[in-house]
């Protein structure tokens, strides 16, 4: 183990989506498996306190940690490859950054000073890279910097990086630039120009790049990668070629192919040695050679663009390598949705999640999912308001409460079955104030949860305002829909289940956030086991 932290920059050229989330997550289950205490943050451009405001549309899904801070979606990949959680520390965003310092500045703390991105800006930006390094739970930290080389809004963490390895010193830094190597089909050949250029541009804010780690759709050739060497100014062992992987999964074994750990320690002068993969390599095995197959319909309104739903997807993947079943997931637009054609599109399926969402668009074709499923006995798991959505279907149609509603989607209903939680009655921001973090949750010892979590008490991650209306638990329960799971301080319901139903259960939590390669979700575990069951009974 390392004295000093050492820190490892993650910079990205020529175009965004590349991958350096996947690329930094992939290094970091390299040296975990090497014995060194990892940990990885994501320093995004963008002036907004945190995603949490954004639409899925721009930005994908917001990630919620156990404290509570509501991240970038590629902390989820951090965590499910490293088996580690993150916290507020491990996102840091340009709102976050200027945030503070104009806070600092009112509070006159730089006494009277004329406050600059330089030094000001880079300094707050310095500290909150190091704040996980100085806490001394790491060997080495990780920092994703977001967007591209060359944008304005990247140069003042470009301007940090600088001055950071400047101030730590020789081997305690390592700069890797994740760029594009593109095929242009005409001319039959991989271009690296685009290459040299984003590295050039890197240089003149006075960073040069120790690797360069190549996405490419071809393999680079010894004598391409020797000139990409020899232009950009590194050795030809640490131009790292990325080619496009089946899987995500997959990157962190062909980065040990291309040596991209050996290099990164060379540099910092650590030592080196042969990962212990087993664990990562028997699931994949098991991921990629299923014994079944199923088919669960994925019910949203933001189906068009999968990282709205990221982690659910990823919880899929685990849970099915676990049971050695191969997951299709079917997006099914709930705007699109009516009782005309729901048994069209969900007759055929073995299982239905209801996704979680905030707002009252594709409401009423996610009830009409949930009504199909719980009538026809199909293994039905329902998230946030996924489980809010069976509330409301079981009122209308069973409790024959034909306006019942949430009060997020209709103020003024008669039969308010979800309600806005009592301590968000006076919030008026949008932004952090939701119920965020992880709660407590006792559950029903009768239960399917129960049998699911094998322990009376949890622990799960929020992120909402609204909540199950306690004023009709006796209702719900007399009817067969029975709330399992409470937070035992608050009383407020977490889980409801169908007692007459195979498999029904609606959670108000987000189970997808905890599940991780080597633990994947108990919750997902038993749901694909249903929806498995189902499709032989089928």
């Amino acid at each position: 183990m390392t004295t000093n932290p050492k820190y490892i920059f993650v910079t990205g050229g020529v175009s965004s989506s590349l991958g350096k989330g996947i690329i930094a997550a992939s290094l970091a289950k390299l040296l975990q498996a090497q014995g060194y205490r990892i940990t990885i943050q994501k320093l995004d451009p963008y002036i907004n306190i945190d995603p949490g405001t954004l639409n899925p549309y721009e930005h994908g899904e917001c990630y919620v940690t156990d404290d509570g801070a509501e991240t970038d979606l590629d902390l989820g990949h951090y965590e499910r490859f490293l088996n580690v959680p993150t916290s507020q520390a491990n996102n840091v965003t340009t709102g976050r950054i200027y945030q503070s310092v104009i806070d600092k500045e009112r509070r006159g703390e730089f006494l009277g000073k004329t406050v600059q991105v330089i030094p000001h800006i880079t300094d707050e930006i310095k500290r909150r890279i190091q704040i996980l390094g100085n806490s001394g739970d790491y060997d080495i930290v990780i920092t994703e910097i977001g967007g591209t080389v060359g944008d304005i809004e990247s140069l003042p963490y470009v301007e940090a990086v600088r001055q950071l390895e400047w101030d730590l010193g020789e081997h305690n830094t390592c700069v890797i630039h994740l760029t594009l190597v593109p095929y242009l089909s005409a001319a039959g050949e991989l271009k690296t120009k685009p290459t040299q250029h984003s590295v050039k541009t890197l240089m003149e804010s006075g960073v040069q790049a120790d690797i360069l780690v190549c996405r490419t759709e071809h393999k680079l050739s010894e004598g391409l990668k020797t000139k990409l060497a020899r232009f950009c100014n590194v050795k030809k062992e640490a131009v790292i070629e990325s080619i496009d992987a089946s899987t995500i999964y997959d990157v962190p074994n062909l980065m040990l192919k291309e040596g991209l750990d050996k290099v990164v320690l060379n540099q910092l002068q650590l030592k080196s040695d042969v990962p212990n993969l087993t664990t990562w390599n028997t699931f994949i095995e098991r991921y990629k050679n299923p014994k079944s197959e199923i088919t669960i319909g994925l019910i949203g309104k933001y189906v068009e663009l999968q990282d709205s739903y990221k982690s659910i997807l990823e919880a899929f993947i685990h849970a099915g390598a676990e049971n050695e079943v191969k997951v299709v997931v079917e997006p099914i637009h709930s705007e699109y949705l009516s009782e005309s054609n729901i048994d069209f599109k969900l007759g055929h399926l073995d299982g239905v999640l209801v996704a979680p969402g905030f707002g009252e668009r594709g409401i009423e074709g996610k009830i009409d999912a949930v009504k199909f499923v719980r009538e026809n006995n199909i293994p039905f798991l329902g998230i946030c308001l996924g489980m809010q959505m069976a509330v409301i279907e079981y009122a209308r149609n069973v409790l024959n409460l034909k306006d019942a509603n949430s009060v997020e989607m209709d103020e003024n209903t008669p039969d308010p079955v979800i309600n806005l939680m009592e301590s968000q009655k006076d919030v008026i921001n949008k932004g952090g104030t939701m119920r965020l973090g992880t709660w407590d949750c006792k559950l029903d010892k009768e239960s399917i949860a129960y049998k699911v979590y094998k322990s009376e008490l949890i622990t799960e991650r929020h992120r909402h305002r609204f909540e199950f209306n306690s004023n009709y638990k006796e209702q719900f329960e007399t009817a067969g829909l029975k709330p399992t799971g409470y937070n035992p301080d608050t009383g407020l319901v977490e889980i409801v289940e169908i007692t007459g139903n195979d498999w029904f259960v609606g959670v108000q939590y987000h189970p997808e956030y905890k599940s991780t390669v080597k633990n994947p979700h108990p919750l997902f575990v038993a749901f694909v086991a249903a929806a498995l069951k189902h499709s032989k009974k089928k």
